[in-house]
């Protein structure tokens, strides 16, 4: 279709041509291309000195006021003779809803850190998931104490990583002491950096839930429709932790319940419901997704927290499920 003849169109029309126009600009600007994250060997990426790393903490939490839900993802990005840091932050409150903490953004990260997760003026960050890690953020007036992460599954493509885990933690937070679980997740893709670069289509159609069950186990699980991270992730994929022991699911067919329109060219998830697998038996999973907090509006998709509550069901007994839910459409 030829730029002029955008005028012969509606308004609604220009406004998806215009962006799909930008976004393939945005495309043919990303270099290399987002497949070599799984092929580039390590002499090639000493010289691209491209690289992107992840820590996502995700806490769900209860005390005698309510239940609390905390998650900060964590992501560092080297770009030739350059670094980069980034804090994504969301909290949730029973009482009051959905809260503001402070420290979302880029933030300069001059020790280069990458392996590592670099404090900013926001938050501070001591150990590593394997011996416990603990964050602070005086500004938040919040600690957060997480016990030895406890591997559920790890996935490796190339020199890609992708591994998912969960433990106790403890969240303190304006004199409340919160007792609950956190769900880690961590993610290490060679030869990309989408802090400093653009990339088309990373996240397609992804929902992701990190929740409790009951008070001390745990439920992970996404769906997505990127066939291209979904080779080191998974397009279906998650865990469950059952007294203590993590299982990764064999199977996962959870069925999006219904879909609400937005403003703009998609539908929000309104739950999810279905059957998994995990150690050769299968059991069922009712999840509604609450409160949701929009974050971003592409137009043809978004970006929202929310809050999922539901039931699972084990060996016919059923349990209560709260959490956090991801999803970039």
């Amino acid at each position: 279709m030829k730029i002029s003849s955008l005028k012969n169109l509606t308004k609604p029309c220009k406004l998806l041509v215009l962006i799909y126009c930008a976004q393939f600009v945005m495309a043919c600007t990303s270099t290399p291309p987002i497949n070599k994250i799984f092929e580039v060997p390590e002499t090639e990426l000493a010289e691209l000195k491209l690289a992107y790393y992840s820590d996502y903490f995700s806490f769900v939490g209860e005390d005698e006021i309510g239940k609390v839900a905390f998650a900060i993802d964590n992501n560092r990005g080297q770009d030739q003779e350059t670094w980069q840091a980034d804090h994504f932050v969301v909290m949730h409150d029973e009482k009051q809803g959905w809260l503001s903490p402070k420290g979302n953004g880029l933030y300069p990260n001059p020790e280069a850190k990458m392996a590592d997760i670099p404090s900013s003026e926001f938050f501070s960050f001591e150990g590593r998931p394997k011996d416990g890690v603990t964050i602070q953020s005086d500004v938040n007036a919040l600690v957060l104490k997480i016990e030895p992460i406890q591997t559920a599954l790890k996935k490796e493509k190339g020199l890609s990583q992708f591994q998912l885990g969960s433990a106790k933690a403890t969240l303190k937070w304006k004199g409340r002491t919160i007792q609950g679980r956190v769900i880690h997740e961590f993610l290490y893709l060679p030869a990309f950096n989408r802090l400093s670069r653009n990339y088309v289509g990373v996240f397609k159609d992804f929902h992701g839930i990190y929740a409790v069950i009951g008070k001390n186990d745990d439920f992970y699980f996404h769906l997505q429709k990127n066939e291209v991270l979904g080779l080191l992730t998974g397009l279906n994929l998650g865990f469950v932790v059952i007294n203590g022991k993590p299982y990764e699911l064999e199977t996962i067919h959870p069925k999006i319940k219904d879909r609400r329109w937005t403003k703009g060219f998609y539908r929000w998830p309104t739950g999810w419901a279905g059957d998994f697998k995990f150690n050769d038996s299968s059991h069922k999973v009712s999840l509604d997704l609450e409160q949701k907090n929009i974050i971003a509006n592409w137009v043809i998709g978004g970006f929202a927290m929310g809050i999922v509550t539901g039931e699972i069901e084990i060996d016919g007994n059923q349990f209560p499920v709260y959490g956090l839910a991801e999803l970039i459409l």
